[in-house]
């Protein structure tokens, strides 16, 4: 296949995977309500588990609800539509991952497929359970600032600022969760040994402790210790991959031999 008609697929791939999360985002616009009501789920959790006025003017009792506030007619607009596009990039994944499958797999031998799609598969099961745990432990977080804002500050929250907040902990516990992934694929191509990494153990647990704390954006330690730990256990992890694969190398090569 030639340059023009590669670049040909690739425009076609690109347009049908934007089609895709175009049509995802118009979902979550028609059901945003339902959206909004669910990430608020764990907030609302907060404030029915604790004394009542712990979470200000952003807890209505009678309704059993939690109120998020506007400062201007724009904000809530420019939300909704920030959530329509998270939701519809959500939504339109499995096409997009499908169209950068079949535009790659044409120039992968066997076992590149079969290696490639490991990695892409561990990826997004490990990012989602990043996110997940970051929905999770959201209550706990929330809890934890509210506590930590002082006497006589009540909370009123915005509703830009909530879906920042949740947003950026998804995003950053699903990346952290991936990471052994990459560490994975560097020992498969040799840039890393999985001796190398163990020795440095103590000094790579203290550098995820602290790129735990620098990209949780509510800095609390429980989300610390909730995104910390399991990337601590998934660096041993990865070492442990890394050195199956290492010694099937070696096997492979002595059988060569």
């Amino acid at each position: 296949m030639g340059l023009m008609a590669h670049l040909a697929e690739l425009r076609s791939r690109i347009i049908r995977s934007a089609l895709a999360v175009a049509a995802g985002a118009i979902v979550v616009l028609f059901a945003y309500n339902s959206v909004l009501r669910f990430l608020t789920e764990p907030y609302l959790e907060l404030c029915r588990r604790r004394q009542p006025g712990f979470c200000g003017l952003s807890y209505d009792a009678s309704l059993d609800a939690v109120n998020l506030f506007t400062m201007d007619p724009v904000e809530g607009f420019t939300t909704r539509m920030r959530i329509a596009t998270y939701g519809g990039v959500i939504l339109g994944l499995p096409v997009i991952l499908w169209h950068i499958w079949k535009f790659i797999v044409p120039a992968m031998h066997k076992n590149e497929r079969r290696y490639a799609l490991s990695f892409i598969s561990s990826a997004v099961i490990l990012f989602a359970a990043g996110g997940l745990l970051a929905f999770s432990t959201l209550g706990r977080a929330i809890e934890f600032l509210i506590e930590w804002s002082g006497e006589g500050v009540d909370q009123v929250f915005r509703v830009s600022s909530y879906i920042r907040l949740v947003t950026l902990m998804v995003i950053a516990f699903g990346i952290g969760f991936t990471v052994p992934v990459l560490l994975v694929f560097l020992q498969l191509i040799g840039v890393l040994t999985p001796r190398a990494l163990l020795s440095v153990w103590r000094y790579a647990i203290v550098g995820i402790v602290f790129i735990a704390a620098a990209i949780t954006p509510s800095g609390d330690p429980v989300s610390l210790a909730s995104l910390s730990l399991p990337m601590i256990l998934l660096y041993f992890a990865a070492i442990g991959i890394g050195s199956l694969f290492t010694r099937r190398r070696k096997a492979a090569g002595e059988s060569v031999d």
